[in-house]
């Protein structure tokens, strides 16, 4: 898991919105944009391109 002080700061860079955990914690999650960003070896991948729409389209 990230570092808390971390999480307190990063931000979906599409809407600047909160990212929270997902279920299985290896992703974050912006609810606003239905878009879930990966974490690869404990890194958050913080790109519009490599993040997953959640909203089925």
């Amino acid at each position: 898991m990230l570092d808390k002080e971390l999480m307190k700061i990063l931000a979906c860079p599409k809407c600047k919105g909160k990212v929270e955990y997902n279920d299985a914690k290896d992703g974050l999650v912006c609810t606003a944009c239905k878009l879930e960003y990966p974490i690869r070896d404990d890194i958050p991948v913080m790109l519009i391109d490599e993040a997953r729409s959640l909203s089925g389209n």
